[in-house]
């Protein structure tokens, strides 16, 4: 197939941002990972480092999730569709065990690297829209609730008993949005010692310490990140997937991860709605949703781009 440039894809549709901080700008190169099928609309994306496998999770295909490996552009049905379940956010432990947050399921799917469903966790609370999932150093998964403010917690003991436990409610410190249709907290990735969560209706960012759940939101040097989707952390550059924003902003955390200061941003296309990103040998895997777009702009061809770290 031949691949379509984002310049040729946006001609003069895209504009160069300006940063009222003077940061840089540049553009994504648009080489992507096909689905089988189009119609597809996607959310989250995990990653295998020891095997080198993505998976990724569609919204409107009953849970879905996509497999494919790391260079050969092809995405195939890895979990078949099952009415009731659903996907969103993605995470892959050290035992290759996939983390599925089920969005307006209200639960987290727990796949081997084999396929096996190893687990299946509602939250039993009405209401819950289980975003995004990551990885804790402790080996749990720590899940953000955009509807309840809840951040939820993800283990199994020595017996291979797991759980899915109310870790922490946030709502005596950050204020959820009124309205059913927003998403408050959404994107997360974990440090050494906390979780780092954006509330992308107001553009804040928030770090919680895993020992002590203290919650203190990050001063940002720079522009509110609205419309935070997926989160990235790599070192103490976090990238912020902006979808409806349609750009992709590096922040530079400070050492403490009380603050960030913004660096640079990119421009993302028109046609597309980016959402989240895992980095992988120095670039980044971003998910093109198409959300906001109808279903048939939803092809099956380049809807994982690779974005060199920038």
């Amino acid at each position: 197939m031949r691949r379509r440039t984002i310049a040729a894809v946006l001609g003069a549709t895209i504009a160069v941002l300006t940063s009222v901080l003077g940061t840089s700008t540049a553009q994504a190169k648009d080489v992507g990972y096909d689905l089988p099928e189009a119609g597809v609309f996607l959310e989250g994306i995990g990653l295998d480092d020891a095997t080198k496998t993505i998976y990724v999770s569609a919204t409107n295909r009953d849970g879905t999730i996509y497999r494919g490996r790391v260079g050969d552009e092809r995405l195939t049905v890895w979990q078949g569709p099952r009415p009731g379940d659903n996907g969103r956010g993605i995470d892959v432990d050290g035992a290759g065990r996939v983390y599925v947050a089920g969005g307006p399921s209200a639960e987290v799917r727990v796949f081997s690297r084999e396929g096996k469903l190893l687990a299946e966790l509602p939250t039993g609370e009405e209401g819950s829209f289980l975003n995004d999932v990551r990885i804790g150093p402790d080996g749990a998964a720590y899940v953000t609730d955009s509807s309840l403010p809840r951040i939820w917690r993800v283990s199994a003991d020595k017996t291979g008993k797991w759980t899915i436990e109310r870790w922490l409610d946030v709502s005596g410190t950050i204020t959820y949005t009124p309205s059913l249709t927003d998403f408050d907290l959404g994107g997360i990735v974990t440090t050494a010692g906390s979780i780092v969560t954006a509330q992308g209706t107001t553009g804040q960012l928030w770090r919680i310490d895993l020992k002590t759940k203290a919650i203190t939101e990050i001063t940002i040097d720079g522009p509110a990140v609205l419309n935070a989707d997926g989160l990235d952390l790599h070192g103490h550059d976090l990238y912020v997937v902006q979808n409806f924003s349609r750009i992709i902003t590096k922040l530079r955390l400070g050492d403490d991860a009380a603050t960030a200061r913004a660096e640079q941003t990119i421009s993302t296309p028109a046609d597309r709605t980016f959402t989240t990103a895992k980095e992988e040998g120095g670039r980044l895997l971003v998910v093109d949703s198409k959300f906001g777009f109808p279903v048939e702009q939803a092809v099956a061809a380049d809807r994982v781009v690779p974005v060199k770290r920038f």
